[in-house]
């Protein structure tokens, strides 16, 4: 079990805690799990107005990336209809202020909730950050770079356009959530459950430390490997893990896990505990999704359940490499056939045809991997 003494952090140049830049999807997707279990048993939205709301319920869907082949897609008979998808963000920045949410920071780790509105089947999807994807326009022509760029550029409506573009998605609704709430709702949910094994206890309390450091509290290592609960500061090291076997691929599947064990706990939560953890991470939100709009979507969720996990590029569609200025990147080989794979994984449709301008932006990334890689 972790020791639960407190001891004094250990001190960390400026240069260090520079690099623990912290990409949390699941800072993102705790939002999905308490608006699972808060809203339905209590009908409460956290009470005090704490959640911002940006309202996009005026845009276009071309303004958003949803092209016409999509829209059809999702009428009734078409492999998307029956799907609420929504984006979840987990954002870099250190600020406490929900302003600095609104843009100019980068969404370093994105994942897709996709929900079988009929089945209540949840199947969750981690774009890889550093995945080279168009992410809009410069002087007139595509731009294509990593893709956290794009919540950067014009904030989660810039980002779900990203992925609509990208991916041949439907996605409208969103969740931003800053690091800062994190450590906070695990607390408040007294804590979860992970398996922490030896390759990862020295980057857990690493990373850790880096946190504590940055969030100015105390730092309780753990001591022991295997299955025990861990607090929120523990919870949010784990999530940063990279340097084992897996490297970003397996933190997202890390990700995952908390996202898993956050469930459980919600699952034993009271509704007192529950509507506290929402106020909790509330304050560090921003969704394009009120709470009336969160009622009506999940007026049946109790019955919804993860069924499967993923990440984008798929394991047999992707390649990494340094592409010139734009550094590493996970580069899609092809991005046509990481969209249909994609398009299977979330909606089993196996008769899928990537649309025109994913073919085209599928070309783009072959040509530019060439350029750099030779492949």
């Amino acid at each position: 079990m972790a020791d639960k003494s407190r001891r004094k952090k250990p001190g960390m140049s400026g240069g260090k805690i520079a690099i623990f830049v912290l990409e949390f999807a699941i800072i993102a997707a705790l939002l999905f799990v308490l608006i699972k279990f808060v809203i339905p048993a209590t009908g409460k939205s956290g009470g005090n107005g704490r959640l911002t709301v940006v309202d996009n319920s005026n845009l276009k869907p071309e303004e958003i990336g949803i092209s016409e082949e999509v829209q059809k897609m999702t009428e009734e008979g078409g492999s998307m209809n029956g799907y609420l998808n929504i984006a979840l963000f987990g954002i870099d920045s250190t600020s406490s202020k929900v302003k600095a949410l609104e843009k100019g920071f980068r969404s370093d780790c994105i994942m897709i909730a996709s929900i079988n509105l009929a089945s209540g089947d949840v199947r969750l999807c981690s774009v890889y950050r550093d995945s080279y994807l168009r992410t809009g326009e410069e002087d007139g022509a595509s731009y294509f770079q990593k893709c956290n760029a794009a919540y950067a550029i014009g904030g989660g409506n810039k980002a779900i356009s990203m992925l609509n573009s990208n991916m041949d998605l439907d996605i409208t609704s969103w969740i931003a959530v800053s690091y800062r709430g994190l450590a906070d709702a695990i607390d408040s949910l007294g804590g979860i459950y992970i398996d922490v094994d030896e390759s990862e206890i020295s980057h857990l309390n690493a990373y850790q430390a880096a946190v504590c450091e940055i969030l100015g509290e105390e730092y309780i290592p753990l001591t022991e490997t295997g299955y025990q609960k861990v607090n929120g500061m523990q919870a949010a090291g784990y999530c940063r893990i990279r340097y084992t076997a897996g490297d970003d691929f397996k933190r997202a599947e890390r990700q995952r896990e908390v996202l898993k064990a956050l469930m459980d706990a919600a699952h034993a939560a009271d509704s007192d505990k529950l509507v506290s953890a929402f106020n909790k991470v509330s304050g560090s939100t921003i969704s394009s999704m009120d709470a009336k709009t969160l009622l009506q979507f999940v007026e049946n969720i109790g019955k919804y359940n993860i069924v499967a996990e993923s990440g984008f590029p798929d394991e047999d569609h992707r390649t990494t490499g340094t592409m010139g200025a734009k550094g590493s990147c996970v580069i899609p080989v092809t991005l046509s056939d990481s969209v249909t794979e994609l398009h299977r994984f979330l909606f089993g449709d196996t008769e899928y045809v990537p649309s025109e301008t994913v073919q085209e932006y599928s070309d783009i990334v072959q040509r530019d991997s060439m350029k750099y890689l030779g492949r």
